[in-house]
């Protein structure tokens, strides 16, 4: 079973907070960057701007798709508060989604704890009505890892290369437990890995797809 997107060539990345997108599909921009010569990835993230958090950000989105083209907006919305601004947000997604011809779209998944990135997860699908839209997983202290149904397999060298730019590229998050020396990072990976049959890989949750049979 290897279902193949033949060609990618502009992807829309979404995170609630500087660092939700590298962790919960680094391994996979970096696929789709090699995979896809002059990728194109535009993201969108909602706190953190102005602050070492954006810095932080820009440099490992764009160390994350080497050889393609990176455009990062960061807005300045409460880290934690995204739901009592929802107006707010959903403006800001539906300002980006019409500026967007992405193949593929990447937000966190409807069942994350977390009130900020399940804000998102329900917001990112009713703006981005006609896209393939793939929920990631984030590791943190909320016991809320899905049970995935899609998988991206990763060699251990680039799982290994995504946890070591986490590492460098988030000095201000090193502190935190779930992110460290990266160590539980990787045994996640390891993990996706065992239930795909591949040495490492990253999950992701189907938000929605059309399936044809025969020719297109």
């Amino acid at each position: 079973m290897n279902p193949l997107l033949a060609s990618v060539s502009e992807v829309a990345l979404i995170g609630a907070h500087c660092d939700d997108i590298a962790i919960g599909m680094g391994g996979t921009l970096l696929t789709l960057a090699e995979q896809n010569p002059g990728l194109k990835a535009r993201a969108l993230v909602m706190t953190g701007g102005a602050t070492e958090r954006e810095l932080e950000e820009r440099a490992a989105l764009a160390a994350l798709c080497p050889g393609g083209s990176v455009e990062v907006m960061v807005h300045d919305f409460p880290d934690g508060r995204l739901p009592a601004r929802w107006n707010d947000v959903k403006d800001a997604v539906a300002a980006f989604a019409r500026t967007s011809s992405a193949d593929a779209v990447f937000a966190p998944q409807r069942h994350d704890a977390h009130q900020d990135h399940r804000l998102l997860a329900e917001i990112v699908p009713t703006e981005f009505r006609n896209h393939l839209i793939f929920g990631y997983e984030i590791l943190k202290w909320e016991t809320d890892t899905p049970q995935p149904q899609l998988f991206v397999p990763l060699e251990t060298e680039l799982a290994e290369r995504k946890v070591a730019m986490l590492v460098e590229h988030y000095p201000s998050q090193i502190g935190h437990d779930w992110f460290g020396d990266g160590s539980a990072f990787l045994a996640l990976s390891r993990l996706r890995g065992v239930q795909c049959r591949s040495p490492h890989a990253e999950a992701l949750i189907l938000e929605k797809a059309q399936l044809s049979f025969g020719r297109p």
